[in-house]
């Protein structure tokens, strides 16, 4: 499986270090909010809700470098709407990657 990294986030702050702390602070407080409540969602089998979670955290997945967790999120988004959990573990497994990452940087 793919590593989360900065690169993005590197790329955009032009080496500004301060811009790359504020948008990794701002990472770093949504994402288990947003986790939070996509895995309610999931679990009440809300799938509306839970596919619009997944919308918001494709963003977050896609600014640490997951290029190829992007379109596994896409396809899982897209199951949610048509209330199919097709990918769920996939996507979880993201998210579990995501957290460990952000709990190191």
């Amino acid at each position: 499986m793919e590593q989360p990294n900065l690169s993005y986030i590197e790329s955009m702050s032009g080496g500004n270090e301060a811009f790359e702390k504020k948008i990794i602070g701002i990472i770093k407080v949504e994402f288990p909010e947003e986790k939070h409540v996509y895995f309610e969602n999931i679990g009440a089998n809300n799938f509306k809700a839970a596919a619009e979670n997944v919308h918001k955290l494709k963003h977050k997945i896609s600014i640490l470098g997951l290029e190829r967790s992007y379109a596994l999120a896409d396809d899982f988004e897209t199951n949610l709407k048509n209330e199919s959990t097709t990918g769920k573990d996939e996507f979880d497994a993201i998210l579990h990657l995501m957290t460990d990452f952000l709990e190191t940087i």
